[in-house]
């Protein structure tokens, strides 16, 4: 069994894990909380939909980013006899709840604007204006926070897309007081709260099917399966392959799993080596573990006693 780079302490293997600090994350969800408290108190007061609407998404949101803090501390756990891929699947999890999240705080939004749209309530837009102009301004500073670093995974994405999506609802809620207050159109209200809410609806689904893909061991993306066993193949010593697995372990760490049958002109961890290798730099998986295995015995050399019983 060829196992990926050289031998070496198990500790030594991260993978490459990247992680957000953890402060980012709170900070982001402190300044939620906050947009939040504003939001609820202007909707009711100006009787604004997009408001409250958008209060009721930064509720949900606020909850994405404690989940997104717990499973960011939950993703740094070291590997266990019982884990040995440790817990980073626990930054993917997260992110798919928070993207079912997403998809339901949209549905509910456009189920109230329907209403609004029929019997549009008087809004009291200035308030409405001042209050969205002050989310939107908070939502930029949090976006920046998670945004910064350099450092992201589908967690802090997912993080990233709630706050986001945030910002959005403010912009909404500025668009919506403009056409009330200059053209007195109530019905503003309820129709940039669908816009928002169309929106969030198409973020959560791109994330669902993403993160559901890791979930499900899909193949990585961006990995064509044809080219990779196509690399395989064309290494010097291999006559065939089968078993041949790719799929995302999380974020950053994909990987790759085949057994090889050798043609019998190389050493067996020799060609392992060389599909390895090979697997690294035209496909850039780091992750690589290669079974070399002799070719099956033709049937004219079965050995004597498998021939007993048998009639010249």
């Amino acid at each position: 069994m060829h196992r990926e780079g050289d031998a070496g302490p198990a500790e030594a293997h991260d993978h490459g894990v990247a992680r957000t600090p953890e402060s980012r994350i709170r900070a982001a969800l402190i300044l939620t909380l906050f947009t939040m408290g504003a939001s609820i108190a202007g909707g009711l007061f100006a009787h604004s939909l997009a408001l409250l609407s958008d209060a009721g998404h930064m509720l949900a949101d606020a909850g994405a980013l404690a989940l997104a803090l717990v499973a960011q501390r939950v993703a740094s756990r070291p590997r266990t006899h019982r884990r040995t891929y440790g817990s980073r699947r626990a930054e993917t999890l997260a992110a798919f709840t928070n993207a079912i999240f997403l998809g339901v705080a949209s549905v509910w939004v456009i189920a109230e604007a329907v209403e609004r749209w029929r019997e549009p309530p008087d809004i009291k837009a200035g308030w409405m204006l001042a209050v969205a102009v002050g989310g939107l301004v908070v939502n930029v500073i949090a976006a920046r926070l998670l945004a910064g670093g350099g450092v992201h995974n589908e967690n802090t994405r997912a993080a990233l897309a709630h706050v986001l999506s945030d910002a959005a609802g403010s912009v909404a809620a500025i668009l919506a007081a403009i056409l009330v207050l200059g053209w007195g159109w109530r019905r503003a209200d309820p129709l940039m709260s669908v816009v928002l809410a169309v929106l969030i609806f198409w973020s959560a689904w791109r994330l669902v099917t993403r993160t559901l893909d890791v979930l499900m061991e899909g193949t990585p993306a961006g990995l064509a399966a044809n080219e990779l066993e196509r690399t395989i193949r064309e290494t010097p010593g291999v006559a065939a392959l089968h078993d041949l697995h790719a799929w995302t372990i999380s974020e950053g760490f994909e990987a790759v799993t085949v057994h090889v049958v050798l043609d019998g002109t190389r050493h067996g961890t020799e060609v392992a080596r060389e599909v390895s290798d090979r697997i690294r730099e035209r496909h850039r998986i780091e992750h690589v573990t290669v079974q070399p295995e002799a070719a099956p015995v033709p049937v004219s050399f079965q050995p004597l006693a498998a021939l007993k019983g048998k009639r010249p």
